[in-house]
């Protein structure tokens, strides 16, 4: 019985561990020219499926009303505050990452493929987008 106690209680503390091991959450993105807070962006996981929003622009020079004047899909003259710039990761068979998916960089309109990696216990998140042969690496902050 004792045993049994200490089991459940081990594994209740368990849960929030491996819960960070994942990208659910809100992330504090990193600008990549100045190294400043740039955005914070909520992914959800929608029966397996990831999506993520943009809900804050955080770098002084951000316009709160900016509209993605550079997006060629539905998204074009949209506002960049709830914007949806990731659609369609899903966890990779026998691996801590979420592929298959794309991200959108509001700031010049591309859509690249992408992949999502929680890294160092989850605190923080690899993401990758690639189009090719050619990628871009973000190091995001876990906010929430």
């Amino acid at each position: 019985m004792y045993k049994s106690i200490v089991a459940l209680a081990f594994g209740a503390l368990a849960l929030p561990v491996l819960a960070q091991m994942t990208p659910a959450g809100v992330w504090r993105t990193i600008d990549d020219k100045t190294g400043e807070p740039s955005s914070e962006v909520r992914i959800t996981d929608n029966a397996g499926v990831l999506s993520g929003r943009i809900e804050k622009l955080l770098r002084k020079d951000s316009k709160q009303d900016a509209v993605c004047d550079k997006c060629t899909d539905e998204r074009k003259d949209k506002p960049v505050i709830g914007m949806e710039i990731i659609r369609g990761a899903k966890k990779a068979d026998g691996k801590d990452a979420w592929e298959g998916g794309k991200i959108l960089d509001p700031d010049n309109g591309k859509e690249y493929t992408l992949r999502l990696t929680p890294i160092e216990g989850g605190k923080k998140l690899e993401v990758r987008g690639y189009i090719a042969f050619f990628f871009r690496t973000q190091t995001w902050i876990r906010a929430q």
